[in-house]
Protein backbone atom coordinates (compact mmCIF):
# COMPACT_ATOMS: atom_id res chain seq x y z
CA UNK A 1 0.00 0.00 0.00
CA UNK A 2 2.90 2.36 0.69
CA UNK A 3 4.04 1.99 -2.92
CA UNK A 4 0.57 2.95 -4.09
CA UNK A 5 0.62 5.98 -1.80
CA UNK A 6 4.06 7.05 -3.05
CA UNK A 7 2.88 6.78 -6.64
CA UNK A 8 -0.18 8.85 -5.77
CA UNK A 9 1.95 11.55 -4.15
CA UNK A 10 4.06 11.69 -7.31
CA UNK A 11 0.93 12.20 -9.40
CA UNK A 12 -0.14 15.05 -7.08
CA UNK A 13 3.34 16.58 -7.36
CA UNK A 14 3.17 16.45 -11.16
CA UNK A 15 -0.25 18.09 -11.16
CA UNK A 16 0.82 20.87 -8.81
CA UNK A 17 3.84 21.52 -11.03
CA UNK A 18 1.53 22.00 -14.02
CA UNK A 19 0.38 25.23 -15.66
CA UNK A 20 -0.71 28.08 -13.34
CA UNK A 21 -4.36 27.95 -14.47
CA UNK A 22 -4.68 24.42 -13.12
CA UNK A 23 -4.72 25.54 -9.48
CA UNK A 24 -7.78 27.84 -9.59
CA UNK A 25 -9.58 25.31 -11.80
CA UNK A 26 -9.00 22.41 -9.40
CA UNK A 27 -9.87 24.42 -6.31
CA UNK A 28 -13.06 25.68 -7.97
CA UNK A 29 -14.13 22.23 -9.18
CA UNK A 30 -13.52 20.52 -5.85
CA UNK A 31 -15.43 23.30 -4.08
CA UNK A 32 -18.42 23.42 -6.44
CA UNK A 33 -18.73 19.62 -6.61
CA UNK A 34 -18.77 19.20 -2.83
CA UNK A 35 -21.32 16.51 -1.82
CA UNK A 36 -23.41 19.26 -0.22
CA UNK A 37 -24.17 20.58 -3.70
CA UNK A 38 -26.22 17.43 -4.37
CA UNK A 39 -28.68 18.69 -1.74
CA UNK A 40 -28.43 22.44 -2.36
CA UNK A 41 -28.00 22.66 -6.16
CA UNK A 42 -28.51 19.39 -8.05
CA UNK A 43 -31.71 18.33 -6.28
CA UNK A 44 -33.55 21.70 -6.56
CA UNK A 45 -32.54 22.13 -10.21
CA UNK A 46 -33.48 18.56 -11.15
CA UNK A 47 -36.82 18.74 -9.33
CA UNK A 48 -38.11 21.58 -11.49
CA UNK A 49 -36.89 19.82 -14.61
CA UNK A 50 -38.60 16.56 -13.70
CA UNK A 51 -40.17 15.75 -10.33
CA UNK A 52 -39.22 12.06 -10.28
CA UNK A 53 -35.67 12.78 -11.43
CA UNK A 54 -35.28 15.37 -8.67
CA UNK A 55 -36.45 12.92 -6.02
CA UNK A 56 -34.15 10.27 -7.45
CA UNK A 57 -31.16 12.64 -7.30
CA UNK A 58 -31.85 13.36 -3.63
CA UNK A 59 -32.59 9.76 -2.63
CA UNK A 60 -29.60 8.26 -4.45
CA UNK A 61 -27.39 11.07 -3.13
CA UNK A 62 -28.29 10.56 0.53
CA UNK A 63 -27.99 6.77 0.35
CA UNK A 64 -24.63 6.91 -1.43
CA UNK A 65 -23.28 9.46 1.07
CA UNK A 66 -24.32 7.29 4.00
CA UNK A 67 -22.72 4.24 2.38
CA UNK A 68 -19.58 6.28 1.73
CA UNK A 69 -19.29 7.01 5.46
CA UNK A 70 -19.63 3.31 6.29
CA UNK A 71 -17.02 2.33 3.69
CA UNK A 72 -14.59 4.95 4.99
CA UNK A 73 -14.88 3.59 8.52
CA UNK A 74 -14.11 0.08 7.27
CA UNK A 75 -11.38 0.89 4.72
CA UNK A 76 -9.27 3.31 6.82
CA UNK A 77 -8.03 5.27 3.81
CA UNK A 78 -5.20 7.73 4.34
CA UNK A 79 -5.26 11.23 2.86
CA UNK A 80 -2.20 12.66 1.06
CA UNK A 81 -2.07 15.93 2.99
CA UNK A 82 -1.31 14.09 6.23
CA UNK A 83 0.26 10.87 4.89
CA UNK A 84 3.08 12.74 3.20
CA UNK A 85 4.10 14.05 6.64
CA UNK A 86 3.52 10.83 8.56
CA UNK A 87 5.62 8.91 6.02
CA UNK A 88 8.50 11.39 6.09
CA UNK A 89 8.17 12.25 2.38
CA UNK A 90 7.23 15.88 3.02
CA UNK A 91 10.88 17.01 2.98
CA UNK A 92 11.61 15.19 -0.29
CA UNK A 93 8.35 15.97 -2.09
CA UNK A 94 7.25 19.58 -1.50
CA UNK A 95 3.47 19.84 -1.86
CA UNK A 96 0.98 22.61 -1.19
CA UNK A 97 -2.22 22.46 0.82
CA UNK A 98 -5.33 24.52 0.15
CA UNK A 99 -8.37 25.53 2.22
CA UNK A 100 -10.25 22.59 0.65
CA UNK A 101 -7.46 20.08 1.46
CA UNK A 102 -8.16 19.44 5.12
CA UNK A 103 -10.98 16.89 5.03
CA UNK A 104 -11.27 15.20 8.42
CA UNK A 105 -12.80 11.84 7.50
CA UNK A 106 -10.89 8.80 6.17
CA UNK A 107 -9.99 8.97 2.50
CA UNK A 108 -11.22 5.80 0.83
CA UNK A 109 -13.26 5.94 -1.33
CA UNK A 110 -13.52 9.54 -2.50
CA UNK A 111 -16.83 10.95 -1.29
CA UNK A 112 -16.86 13.73 -3.88
CA UNK A 113 -16.54 11.26 -6.75
CA UNK A 114 -18.76 8.55 -5.29
CA UNK A 115 -21.65 10.77 -4.19
CA UNK A 116 -21.66 13.04 -7.23
CA UNK A 117 -21.24 10.04 -9.53
CA UNK A 118 -24.24 8.31 -7.97
CA UNK A 119 -26.53 11.32 -7.56
CA UNK A 120 -26.00 12.69 -11.08
CA UNK A 121 -26.73 9.36 -12.78
CA UNK A 122 -30.57 9.80 -12.74
CA UNK A 123 -30.17 13.32 -14.13
CA UNK A 124 -27.84 12.10 -16.89
CA UNK A 125 -30.33 9.35 -17.74
CA UNK A 126 -33.16 11.90 -17.97
CA UNK A 127 -31.15 14.30 -20.15
CA UNK A 128 -30.08 11.44 -22.42
CA UNK A 129 -33.71 10.40 -22.82
CA UNK A 130 -34.78 13.96 -23.64
CA UNK A 131 -31.95 14.32 -26.17
CA UNK A 132 -32.91 11.05 -27.83
CA UNK A 133 -36.50 12.24 -28.29
CA UNK A 134 -35.45 15.52 -29.87
CA UNK A 135 -32.61 14.40 -32.13
CA UNK A 136 -31.32 11.39 -34.01
CA UNK A 137 -27.75 12.65 -33.72
CA UNK A 138 -25.65 10.13 -31.82
CA UNK A 139 -23.33 12.89 -30.62
CA UNK A 140 -26.21 14.85 -29.11
CA UNK A 141 -27.74 11.78 -27.50
CA UNK A 142 -24.42 10.83 -25.91
CA UNK A 143 -23.48 14.36 -24.85
CA UNK A 144 -25.00 14.13 -21.32
CA UNK A 145 -23.08 10.93 -20.60
CA UNK A 146 -19.86 12.36 -22.07
CA UNK A 147 -20.26 15.47 -19.90
CA UNK A 148 -20.86 13.21 -16.88
CA UNK A 149 -17.66 11.24 -17.51
CA UNK A 150 -15.59 14.38 -18.13
CA UNK A 151 -16.93 15.99 -14.95
CA UNK A 152 -15.94 12.97 -12.85
CA UNK A 153 -12.47 12.86 -14.41
CA UNK A 154 -11.86 16.56 -13.77
CA UNK A 155 -13.30 16.22 -10.27
CA UNK A 156 -11.04 13.25 -9.56
CA UNK A 157 -7.96 15.11 -10.75
CA UNK A 158 -8.92 18.11 -8.63
CA UNK A 159 -9.16 15.92 -5.53
CA UNK A 160 -5.66 14.57 -6.18
CA UNK A 161 -4.36 18.09 -6.89
CA UNK A 162 -5.55 19.50 -3.55
CA UNK A 163 -4.12 16.46 -1.66
CA UNK A 164 -7.52 15.30 -0.45
CA UNK A 165 -7.25 11.86 -2.12
CA UNK A 166 -4.90 9.41 -3.77
CA UNK A 167 -5.68 8.38 -7.37
CA UNK A 168 -6.82 4.87 -6.38
CA UNK A 169 -9.35 6.39 -3.94
CA UNK A 170 -10.69 8.62 -6.70
CA UNK A 171 -11.01 5.70 -9.11
CA UNK A 172 -12.78 3.63 -6.48
CA UNK A 173 -15.19 6.48 -5.78
CA UNK A 174 -16.02 6.97 -9.47
CA UNK A 175 -16.69 3.28 -10.06
CA UNK A 176 -18.72 2.89 -6.86
CA UNK A 177 -20.73 6.03 -7.61
CA UNK A 178 -21.59 5.02 -11.17
CA UNK A 179 -22.57 1.52 -9.99
CA UNK A 180 -24.78 2.92 -7.23
CA UNK A 181 -26.41 5.45 -9.55
CA UNK A 182 -27.18 2.76 -12.10
CA UNK A 183 -28.45 0.33 -9.47
CA UNK A 184 -30.56 2.73 -7.40
CA UNK A 185 -32.17 5.05 -9.95
CA UNK A 186 -34.99 2.60 -10.67
CA UNK A 187 -35.63 2.02 -6.97
CA UNK A 188 -36.51 5.55 -5.92
CA UNK A 189 -39.53 5.62 -3.55
CA UNK A 190 -41.49 8.20 -5.53
CA UNK A 191 -44.87 7.60 -3.90
CA UNK A 192 -44.06 6.33 -0.42
CA UNK A 193 -45.96 7.61 2.64
CA UNK A 194 -44.38 9.89 5.22
CA UNK A 195 -43.68 7.06 7.68
CA UNK A 196 -41.37 5.37 5.16
CA UNK A 197 -39.04 8.39 4.95
CA UNK A 198 -39.26 8.94 8.70
CA UNK A 199 -38.23 5.31 9.26
CA UNK A 200 -35.40 5.74 6.76
CA UNK A 201 -34.15 8.84 8.60
CA UNK A 202 -34.16 7.00 11.93
CA UNK A 203 -32.45 3.97 10.39
CA UNK A 204 -29.67 6.09 8.91
CA UNK A 205 -29.08 8.02 12.12
CA UNK A 206 -29.49 5.24 14.69
CA UNK A 207 -27.75 2.68 12.48
CA UNK A 208 -24.70 4.92 12.21
CA UNK A 209 -24.60 5.55 15.96
CA UNK A 210 -24.88 1.80 16.62
CA UNK A 211 -22.08 1.02 14.16
CA UNK A 212 -19.90 3.73 15.72
CA UNK A 213 -20.43 2.31 19.20
CA UNK A 214 -19.82 -1.25 17.99
CA UNK A 215 -16.51 -0.30 16.37
CA UNK A 216 -15.41 1.54 19.50
CA UNK A 217 -16.36 -1.46 21.63
CA UNK A 218 -14.27 -3.66 19.33
CA UNK A 219 -11.25 -1.44 19.95
CA UNK A 220 -11.38 0.38 16.60
CA UNK A 221 -10.58 4.09 16.76
CA UNK A 222 -13.01 5.40 14.15
CA UNK A 223 -11.97 9.01 14.83
CA UNK A 224 -8.29 8.46 14.04
CA UNK A 225 -8.46 10.58 10.89
CA UNK A 226 -9.70 13.65 12.78
CA UNK A 227 -6.56 13.66 14.93
CA UNK A 228 -4.27 13.35 11.90
CA UNK A 229 -6.12 16.05 9.99
CA UNK A 230 -5.87 18.39 12.97
CA UNK A 231 -2.18 17.62 13.38
CA UNK A 232 -1.09 18.19 9.78
CA UNK A 233 -3.50 20.74 8.35
CA UNK A 234 -1.55 23.84 7.38
CA UNK A 235 -4.12 26.15 8.97
CA UNK A 236 -6.60 25.42 11.78
CA UNK A 237 -9.11 27.66 10.00
CA UNK A 238 -9.24 25.15 7.14
CA UNK A 239 -10.63 22.41 9.38
CA UNK A 240 -14.41 22.29 8.96
CA UNK A 241 -16.88 20.34 11.06
CA UNK A 242 -19.04 19.65 8.00
CA UNK A 243 -16.31 17.35 6.61
CA UNK A 244 -16.65 14.95 9.55
CA UNK A 245 -18.41 11.64 8.89
CA UNK A 246 -21.24 12.32 11.34
CA UNK A 247 -21.98 15.63 9.62
CA UNK A 248 -22.66 13.65 6.44
CA UNK A 249 -25.00 11.31 8.33
CA UNK A 250 -26.91 14.28 9.76
CA UNK A 251 -27.26 15.66 6.24
CA UNK A 252 -28.65 12.35 4.99
CA UNK A 253 -31.00 11.75 7.92
CA UNK A 254 -32.23 15.35 7.75
CA UNK A 255 -32.95 15.08 4.03
CA UNK A 256 -34.92 11.88 4.54
CA UNK A 257 -36.82 13.59 7.35
CA UNK A 258 -37.56 16.44 4.95
CA UNK A 259 -39.02 13.98 2.45
CA UNK A 260 -41.27 12.69 5.25
CA UNK A 261 -42.37 16.25 5.97
CA UNK A 262 -43.08 16.87 2.28
CA UNK A 263 -45.15 13.68 2.09
CA UNK A 264 -47.09 14.61 5.22
CA UNK A 265 -47.71 18.25 4.23
CA UNK A 266 -48.00 18.24 0.43
CA UNK A 267 -48.91 21.86 -0.34
CA UNK A 268 -48.14 21.11 -3.99
CA UNK A 269 -49.86 17.99 -5.30
CA UNK A 270 -48.15 17.61 -8.64
CA UNK A 271 -50.05 20.25 -10.61
CA UNK A 272 -48.41 20.83 -14.01
CA UNK A 273 -46.12 23.85 -14.24
CA UNK A 274 -45.55 25.97 -17.33
CA UNK A 275 -41.94 26.22 -18.56
CA UNK A 276 -41.56 29.72 -17.12
CA UNK A 277 -42.99 28.51 -13.82
CA UNK A 278 -40.41 25.75 -13.76
CA UNK A 279 -37.64 28.24 -14.40
CA UNK A 280 -38.92 30.61 -11.73
CA UNK A 281 -39.34 27.75 -9.26
CA UNK A 282 -35.79 26.54 -9.88
CA UNK A 283 -34.40 30.04 -9.37
CA UNK A 284 -36.40 30.50 -6.15
CA UNK A 285 -35.31 27.07 -4.90
CA UNK A 286 -31.64 27.67 -5.59
CA UNK A 287 -31.82 31.06 -3.89
CA UNK A 288 -33.67 29.61 -0.90
CA UNK A 289 -31.10 26.83 -0.53
CA UNK A 290 -28.21 29.28 -0.55
CA UNK A 291 -29.93 31.46 2.05
CA UNK A 292 -30.86 28.49 4.22
CA UNK A 293 -27.36 27.09 4.28
CA UNK A 294 -25.71 30.42 4.98
CA UNK A 295 -27.52 30.84 8.27
CA UNK A 296 -25.09 30.87 11.21
CA UNK A 297 -24.52 27.57 12.98
CA UNK A 298 -24.15 27.10 16.78
CA UNK A 299 -20.65 26.59 18.14
CA UNK A 300 -21.62 23.72 20.44
CA UNK A 301 -21.11 20.39 18.65
CA UNK A 302 -24.41 18.81 19.70
CA UNK A 303 -26.39 21.90 18.75
CA UNK A 304 -24.45 22.14 15.48
CA UNK A 305 -25.42 18.61 14.45
CA UNK A 306 -29.01 19.16 15.54
CA UNK A 307 -29.25 22.40 13.57
CA UNK A 308 -27.77 20.62 10.56
CA UNK A 309 -30.50 17.97 10.67
CA UNK A 310 -33.20 20.65 10.86
CA UNK A 311 -31.64 22.65 8.03
CA UNK A 312 -31.52 19.70 5.67
CA UNK A 313 -34.99 18.60 6.77
CA UNK A 314 -36.40 21.97 5.71
CA UNK A 315 -34.89 21.84 2.22
CA UNK A 316 -36.95 19.00 0.60
CA UNK A 317 -40.21 20.43 1.92
CA UNK A 318 -39.36 23.89 0.59
CA UNK A 319 -38.36 22.56 -2.83
CA UNK A 320 -41.11 19.97 -3.38
CA UNK A 321 -44.02 21.56 -1.55
CA UNK A 322 -43.87 25.22 -0.55
CA UNK A 323 -42.07 26.84 -3.50
CA UNK A 324 -44.10 25.09 -6.26
CA UNK A 325 -47.25 26.13 -4.42
CA UNK A 326 -45.97 29.69 -4.24
CA UNK A 327 -45.26 29.73 -7.97
CA UNK A 328 -48.75 28.38 -8.74
CA UNK A 329 -50.33 31.10 -6.60
CA UNK A 330 -48.93 33.79 -8.88
CA UNK A 331 -51.27 35.05 -11.67
CA UNK A 332 -51.46 32.53 -14.53
CA UNK A 333 -51.25 35.30 -17.13
CA UNK A 334 -47.66 35.92 -16.10
CA UNK A 335 -46.58 32.40 -17.06
CA UNK A 336 -48.70 31.35 -20.00
CA UNK A 337 -50.41 28.00 -20.41
CA UNK A 338 -49.48 25.12 -18.08
CA UNK A 339 -47.01 22.61 -19.39
CA UNK A 340 -48.02 18.96 -19.15
CA UNK A 341 -45.74 16.71 -17.16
Amino acid sequence: MDALHVAGVRVAQALQAGPPWLEPLCVAVTSLADPKSVFTVCFPAAHFLDREAGLSVLWVGLLSEWLNVVLKWWLFGERPFWWVHESGLAEKVPLRQFPVSCETGPGSPSGHCMIMGAALWPLVTLLTSLASRRSRSLALRLSPFVAYVLLLIVLGLSRVFVLAHFPHQVLGGILAGAALGWGLQGRTPTSRPAWFFLAAALALLLGTLALHRALLAAGVDVDWSIALATKWCASPAWLRRDTRPFASVCRDAGSSLGLALAAALPLHRGQPLAPRQRLAGAALALGAMQGLHRLPQPEDATLWYGASILRYAAAPWLVTSLLPRLVLCLPRGVWGAPHAE
